[in-house]
């Protein structure tokens, strides 16, 4: 991916800092211990991984700006993330619609947050709707190739613009549409819906991929990259058959792979209804 020299996104910050309690969307690339938590109990993993709350004036003093020299990175991150703004931007505005941009929030070890509690970075990179946040320990981006097998710069892309994925649902309220639900349907219900929503931000990223690619920032082998870490991430990998389908929350590897695929190749954000979809 052609990303140095690229215009880095003024939304970036680090730090730790307070938190309530909404549940964080854990992008398809969650952490092996956050995700079985999940799955297992359906209970928020920053709520077993963290601590307890706190305020906005502890947030505000801790969250803020970066103003040393950025890592390589968190240059990438960086990045990436003003091309989603770019591209999310155009596409918003497109609708007749303004795309207010989420903020990137670096934090090793664990985090706070104004609206999801707190988290490890066992828990993987994960998107915060309760403060419009992505939230991402880039130690992660080892983990993704060490254990996952999920190599290349666009793999890593792949997991930011999955977690702004779930920033467009949000935007588009489908998130609240998915906390209520939280509070109606059975576990099992509310998996299927997990699963739907899930696929839902890998269709976002292809539509992402898709700009990218007319605008000429793609190399050979980008696509193979995010497939890969899409397939990776894919709950039947994850678990390797330990639990049943009907636990899964993120979707298969198959799955993972179409939707995204989907999106890369219509780039048309009208056809990721996969709430429609009978088959999932």
């Amino acid at each position: 991916m052609k990303w140095i020299g690229g215009r880095e996104s003024d939304n970036v910050e680090e730090g730790s800092g307070g938190g309530g309690g909404r549940m964080a969307m854990g992008g398809g690339v969650v952490g092996i211990i956050g995700l079985l938590i999940y799955m297992f109990t359906g209970v928020n993993p920053s709520q077993i991984l963290g601590g307890g709350g706190g305020g906005d004036a502890q947030t505000e003093q801790q969250n803020r700006k970066i103003t040393r020299p950025k890592t390589d990175q968190e240059k990438f991150a960086s990045v990436v993330f003003g091309y989603t703004e770019d591209v999310w931007g155009k596409v918003f505005q497109d609708m007749g619609q303004k795309y207010d941009e989420p903020v990137l929030h670096f934090f090793s070890g664990e985090v706070g947050t104004d609206g999801c509690g707190f988290a490890a970075s066992s828990t993987g990179p994960f998107y915060c709707p309760g403060d419009s946040k992505v939230y991402i320990d880039l130690s992660f981006f080892d983990q993704l190739q060490n254990e996952f097998g999920a190599s290349g710069d666009f793999a890593r892309a792949y997991v930011i613009a999955h977690e702004v994925g779930h920033h467009v649902q949000n935007l588009l309220g489908t998130s609240a549409k998915m906390e209520q639900a939280r509070r109606q349907l059975s576990e099992t219900q509310y998996n299927k819906l997990s699963v739907k929503l899930e696929l839902q931000a890998d269709f976002y990223a292809g539509v992402w991929a898709h700009y990218v690619q007319q605008r000429g920032l793609l190399d050979p082998g980008d696509i193979e990259e995010a497939l890969n870490a899409a397939s990776a991430v894919g709950d039947d990998r994850l678990t390797q058959g330990r639990v049943s389908p009907d636990s899964f929350t993120h979707g298969t590897s198959e799955q993972r792979m179409y939707w995204f695929k989907k999106g890369y190749e219509t780039g048309d954000i009208k056809l990721g209804n996969t709430f429609a979809d009978s088959s999932l």
